[in-house]
């Protein structure tokens, strides 16, 4: 059994540990909040952007799209993959690499699949894997639309180049705080609707034309669509995390309480045996 200095050494490593996980957990708690806040607002507004341009689209004939609709012979794809730029957050950052690999497995094992990182944490998992062309881990110090717009507009000229015949976006959908989604959605070219057209020319008047409404809107969709993609990101990050430290916390102080415990039990014994040394010492002086 450790001396009653090595157990007191250990009781406060476990207490100051406690007081920076409990402080991570309170931070990301107050963080999700806005994120949660951000992510929910915006997704009603994503979701009727590509709808309206996918049932716009499937009433127009041919390449209506024009160079962002274009379906290519795969060879190239481009994978991007949101991650975190720290760790300490659970499988959030595991999960999403773990996904890259079986879709590459699945779906790319005879293609050339290159990466597009963002966030630190999957550029460093994923590099020694596969070839990383780009990685942006300053995004999220000021996530903004118009900053994401950037990254949107570099993806969509690689596409419209031809360097890359697909794109795809992988990250973590926002559930809550304790469950995050991985998920894989085509960004690059634009999937058209399925089942059809829904929006007859009888059902509305354009002004200006469907073709340019269209036109306008697919680089808008795109924008708002990888947005969406790191802002369900973000709010999992700290959901994940938050609930990463609430657990290590939890676990901190059961690993207190038990070597409490065993302190208690060393120090009774230690108290013990000095009361039965010294008693032991009375009855020799009095024989």
């Amino acid at each position: 059994m450790a001396n009653l200095k090595e157990i007191r050494n250990r009781i406060t490593s476990i207490k100051s540990t406690m007081q920076i996980t409990s402080a991570m957990k309170m931070v990301s708690a107050a963080k999700l909040k806005k994120a949660q806040d951000a992510i929910v607002a915006m997704r009603p507004y994503s979701s009727k952007l590509t709808e309206l341009l996918q049932n716009l689209s499937a009433t127009l004939d041919g390449d209506t799209g024009g160079a962002y609709s274009t379906e290519r012979e795969v060879s190239k794809v481009l994978l991007v993959v949101v991650t975190s730029n720290r760790g300490l957050c659970g499988g959030f950052n595991s999960s999403i690499t773990k996904e890259v690999v079986k879709t590459v497995a699945e779906k790319y094992s005879d293609k050339k699949v290159d990466i597009f990182a963002i966030g630190k944490k999957g550029a460093d998992t994923l590099g020694k894997e596969f070839n990383i062309i780009k990685t942006r881990n300053d995004i999220f110090d000021d996530l903004t639309f118009d900053n994401v717009a950037l990254i949107a507009e570099n993806l969509m000229s690689l596409f419209v180049e031809g360097s890359y015949d697909k794109i795809e976006l992988v990250y973590n959908q926002f559930k809550n705080a304790a469950t995050q989604i991985p998920q894989v959605e085509q960004f690059l070219p634009i999937k058209p609707i399925e089942g059809g057209a829904t929006i007859t020319n009888s059902d509305y008047i354009f002004e200006p034309s469907k073709v340019e409404i269209i036109e306008a809107l697919i680089p808008k969709s795109l924008k708002t669509q990888l947005y969406k993609g790191i802002r369900d990101s973000f709010a999992s990050e700290h959901g994940a995390r938050m609930t990463a430290m609430h657990k290590a916390t939890d676990n901190a102080g059961e690993l207190r309480d038990e070597l409490l415990l065993t302190y208690n039990k060393a120090r009774q014994a230690a108290i013990t045996n000095e009361i039965l040394e010294i008693v032991g010492g009375a009855e020799a002086l009095n024989n």
